[in-house]
């Protein structure tokens, strides 16, 4: 069983794929090229945004949003206690201040209820992030962006086609951006990345910037950071097939809530009411989730804990000096997640050997129930 089946998913449509690298390869259109350009115009699409612009990855994304939307030093960006580095290294990296903020109890995303405490004269964006496939409350935190006259940024690295309300997640802020590394919902066979916006100065900027400033005509200082052409070759292959392997992985997850229902110490994903969640990583909350994952890996069933420690207690931020007492909510779930395997091609009888394992570990006379916030 594999956590991840990259190799199913290249099987399922490797005359395509053998094909467009070929054509990259014959035309040596490795640098930028038509099948970046038709990568861009096709994701764009999709999006239904004005804009999208490659790069070389997700957080390059990241980094170069937060540059073309003027942040400059000391100013704070208040982001998710939650989520991969990417999020908040890029703040810095840009130049600003991290502000961490509380999740949600059942969502894992940035709590709407706990930002306006953390905004300052200081502050200049929010950068939300769709967590493991889930959409962040968008209408709470763009309603917060408003008042205060602040930009967001969504990072939607684990959420291609999620959507709330009808609405995909990447069209609500001011500019969003997603990896295609090769594990997410799109994957590229390496790295890759990019920003979607409709803002014309937005999406200026980051194309000078991205690529050394101008060809030949620098108008700025910039960096290189390109999506190269045999990965948007791939990407674009792919992503006539997204929406199906979406498909795939939410009737997954219904499988496994249906399963897992029976099961009091388990608490499985919850859905926010308008949304889609796609999955990326279908993210149980459970007691003795160190001794449950050990259990598993001697039955050979895959899992990941993603993430083992909230980002403010990483000794990456030691210099912020923050205490569990200070986000409560990201330091318990970080005691308690495991991510449970979880990919397009995923038989049901992997799911039903992922699920009699948890049921032989809780039924050990050691096992004890789960108490929500214990």
């Amino acid at each position: 069983m594999q956590f991840v089946d990259l190799l199913a998913q290249h099987r399922s449509i490797q005359v395509s794929l053998d094909a467009a690298i070929a054509h990259v390869v014959e035309h040596s259109s490795f640098i930028r090229g038509p099948h970046v350009e038709a990568f861009e115009q096709g994701f764009a699409q999709m999006m239904g945004a004005k804009h999208c612009i490659s790069c070389g990855n997700g957080t390059d994304a990241l980094y170069i949003a937060m540059r073309a939307l003027g942040l400059e030093a000391g100013d704070e960006v208040i982001t998710t206690a939650h989520s991969w580095i990417a999020t908040s290294e890029t703040i810095t990296q840009a130049g600003g201040q991290v502000v961490f903020c509380d999740t949600e109890p059942n969502c894992f995303c940035l709590d709407p209820l706990q930002i306006e405490s953390k905004i300052t004269p200081r502050t200049r964006g929010i950068i939300a992030v769709h967590l493991y496939g889930q959409p962040a409350d968008m209408s709470a935190i763009m309603a917060l962006a408003k008042a205060y006259d602040l930009w967001v940024i969504e990072d939607a690295a684990q959420a291609h086609l999620a959507a709330m309300d009808g609405q995909l997640v990447g069209r609500f802020g001011d500019v969003a951006t997603f990896s295609f590394y090769p594990g997410k919902n799109l994957g590229a066979m390496g790295d890759a990345g990019c920003l979607v916006t409709d803002r014309q100065d937005v999406a200026d900027f980051a194309r000078l910037f991205a690529r050394h400033g101008g060809k030949n005509n620098h108008q700025i200082e910039g960096i290189n950071s390109r999506m190269d052409g045999l990965q948007a070759a791939v990407l674009n292959v792919k992503m006539p097939h997204l929406e199906g392997w979406t498909r795939a992985r939410e009737a997954l997850a219904q499988r496994y809530d249906s399963m897992l229902a029976e099961l009091p110490q388990v608490i499985t994903p919850t859905v926010r009411s308008g949304c889609r969640h796609v999955y990326h990583l279908y993210v149980i909350r459970v007691p003795q989730r160190d001794a449950l994952q050990a259990y598993l890996a001697e039955l050979y069933i895959p899992t990941v804990i993603n993430y083992p420690q909230a980002l403010p207690f990483y000794p990456a931020y030691a210099r912020l000096g923050h205490k569990p007492v200070d986000f409560p909510v990201a330091f318990q779930h970080a005691q308690e997640i495991l991510s449970l395997p979880m990919h397009p091609f995923l038989s049901q009888q992997d799911q039903e050997r992922v699920v009699e394992g948890i049921r032989a570990f809780y039924a050990q006379p050691v096992s004890i129930a789960f108490e929500e916030g214990s």
